[in-house]
């Protein structure tokens, strides 16, 4: 059994126990929350239901990302655990704001409860059970990188804290006789409703592309630059196609007397070594070439490169290469994305520089800040 397999069924395990526990849970609360009046144990139950829900997308959304490459998703279907978890986000913004419109309904139209000592013990070892299979879903999504179990541990989470608040606002009753339960609702709905759209906006962020781990990216441009002849890794670039496939690019500096036999010997050591180590498949690796027997162009790139890094904004300089023969100057910025215009700092460059090269042609490519 391969890993991909094993963590599929460790995920389809983990949904299958959820949806037994609540779906037992939510039987329970049903009865109890009619028999003794309580609108919040009534939603606590519906609650249950929805978190079965979410884990019964958990599975869908498993089965779908594990089905195997083809010709038209050629790197897999490994997203849709982060469109599971966005799905589920949902569930939990609707239970939140759902929650928020029933707590409403009953401050303005209160019904008397009637809480009994077995009703509520019965509550309390719900709650219990829920904070467990919470905290259990939760720490095994963890475990095996997964969002959707992740969303899902969350979720339950969030329901238990509902639940802990009916059982507060009982004693309180029990004690006082001031009903606060809707009230206790009413707050703890708009925490979930927040924490539904934090999960809902952050599930987005990794669809859209989210900048790489700025200490994974360190460490593999370390690990190229430990490849003899490298000088500089640049512009390393990942792709998150899933928890468990990431398709990357990067740029490599070389001495321009390498030959092409050479440098495909060290794209092969580049996609070895970063694969072995991280698990990372290295798609393609550019080329920038270094002048090394030329002392002139060496003198000239001390001069540019003080001319380009005294510009505001500009983050890096590199690829520099001085083609004398065409009297060429070539190489790449990155400018910082808080730069108004990032084209007026690359126009201003070249001013710079033509003013005192005037004989040469300057191309300067401006690279995104991809990557630390």
């Amino acid at each position: 059994m391969n890993e991909q397999t094993n963590r599929n069924r460790i995920i389809i395990k983990t949904s299958i126990i959820g949806i037994v526990a609540n779906a037992i849970l939510a039987g329970f609360k049903a009865v109890i929350g009619t028999a003794t009046n309580s609108i919040a144990i009534v939603m606590d139950a519906l609650n249950n239901l929805s978190d079965a829900l979410s884990s019964i997308i958990t599975i869908v959304g498993t089965r779908l990302a594990g089905k195997a490459p083809d010709r038209h998703h050629p790197l897999g279907h490994g997203r849709y655990e982060d469109l599971t978890a966005m799905v589920i986000a949902v569930i939990v913004l609707y239970a939140g704001i759902t929650a928020f419109q029933e707590s409403v309904k009953n401050i303005l139209s209160p019904e008397t409860p009637s809480y009994s000592n077995v009703s509520l013990i019965i509550v309390g070892a719900a709650v219990a059970v829920k904070l467990l299979l919470g905290r259990y879903v939760k720490s095994v999504g963890i475990k095996i990188n997964s969002e959707s179990l992740i969303a899902s541990g969350s979720d339950a989470l969030f329901d238990s804290i509902i639940s802990i608040s009916t059982l507060v606002a009982a004693g309180i009753y029990i004690v006082s006789g001031v009903s606060l339960e809707a009230y206790l609702g009413a707050l703890i709905a708009v925490f979930i409703i927040k924490a539904g759209i934090d999960m809902l906006r952050e599930n987005i962020s990794k669809i859209l592309g989210e900048r790489a781990d700025s200490r994974l990216t360190k460490e593999i441009k370390d690990t190229i630059l430990e490849i003899d002849g490298i000088s500089g890794a640049y512009d390393l670039l990942l792709h998150s196609y899933g928890p468990n496939t990431v398709i990357g690019e990067v740029h490599i500096e070389v001495p321009d007397t390498f030959t092409a036999a050479t440098i495909d010997e060290m794209t092969r050591q580049i996609q070895e070594k970063v694969y072995n180590k991280y698990g990372i498949a290295i798609a393609t690796v550019g080329v920038y070439s270094m002048n090394t027997t030329d002392d002139k162009a060496l003198r000239i790139k001390s001069d540019i490169t003080r001319f380009v890094m005294s510009e505001e904004f500009v983050l890096q300089m590199h690829g520099f290469y001085l083609d004398e023969e065409n009297m060429l100057m070539l190489f790449d910025i990155i400018v910082d994305f808080d730069a108004p215009d990032r084209m007026q700092v690359r126009d201003n460059i070249l001013d710079k520089i033509k003013s005192k090269y005037p004989e040469y042609e300057v191309k300067i490519t401006i690279d995104l800040d991809v990557s630390d």
